[in-house]
């Protein structure tokens, strides 16, 4: 077996998931040396796309527009966390940012990541 090292380029990482991806149909059992070697494997991967291919959070309209559409709410269902219809259509249009205790309350309420709502 070639000696572990971190992912410097492109080629490295495509060796890297070239040889990960046995593992993934036949995972090795806990314990052993593939299965080091595969979680091994597996942090240097995950290390190299967080450095290469970075994910910015989503702007936090966005998140609640998302949630909104995948829970079938409309404006008038958010009054609780925001406000008055008035201030929610203020927030979903960016005329208005969102405060502290509405954060919490759409994360608490409707699961959104805090840090979605923060940025």
């Amino acid at each position: 077996m070639k000696e572990l090292k971190p992912i410097r380029n492109r080629a490295e990482y495509q060796a890297a998931l070239l040889e990960a991806s046995i593992y993934f149909d036949k995972p090795p059992e806990l314990g052993t040396k593939k299965a080091d070697r595969f979680e091994i494997l597996l942090m240097l991967i995950e290390s190299y796309e967080a450095k290469e291919y970075p994910i910015s959070s989503p702007d936090p309209i966005e998140a609640i527009k998302f949630r909104m559409e995948q829970a079938n709410l409309k404006p008038k269902d958010l009054k609780p966390m925001i406000g008055e219809l008035n201030r929610v259509y203020e927030v979903l249009s960016k005329k208005r940012r969102l405060t502290l205790s509405m954060i919490r309350r759409l994360h608490t309420s409707l699961g959104i990541p805090a840090e979605s709502l923060i940025a």
